[in-house]
């Protein structure tokens, strides 16, 4: 069986993975295929177009990989549910967008599998907190 020899973790644009720099730079030093990652990971993911989504790649031995595909980073899910470009320069203390509850709720179930909580209702605290630190105010 083959012994796992690096674990790699990168963001990438759902279903636009090439073999040019960011994935071609750090994967070729690791020896894997970069062909065949991009068309598996293309694949696995041309259902969330448009979605900067993380991926953690484990490197074996033999060259073989596996990776495992998360759920996108919160902020990436605030900004797009408030329609912002980005979050503020000066972090709560200047308000650049608002959520409600319903939206709050939408973004904690959908980070839920990746965060380390059980239930919704704390998930929707560790997002409120991201969402006031980008400047994103929650209303009711």
């Amino acid at each position: 069986m083959a012994e796992i020899v690096k674990k790699i973790k990168l963001q990438i644009p759902a279903g636009k993975a090439t073999p040019a720099p960011p994935v071609g730079t750090v994967l070729g030093p690791a020896g894997i295929n970069l062909q065949e990652f991009c068309t598996k990971y293309n694949d696995a993911t041309r259902d969330k177009m448009g979605d900067i989504l993380p991926v953690e790649i484990t490197v074996m031995d033999d060259r073989s990989f596996t990776f495992v595909i998360k759920t996108p980073p919160t902020a990436f899910l605030i900004k797009k549910t408030a329609k912002l470009k980005k979050g503020s320069s000066k972090g709560k203390d200047e308000v650049v967008g608002k959520l409600t509850q319903a939206q709050l709720r939408e973004i904690a179930e959908i980070k839920l599998p990746d965060l380390n909580c059980y239930t919704v209702e704390e998930a929707m605290k560790i997002v409120a907190g991201t969402a006031l630190n980008m400047g994103v105010e929650i209303v009711d």
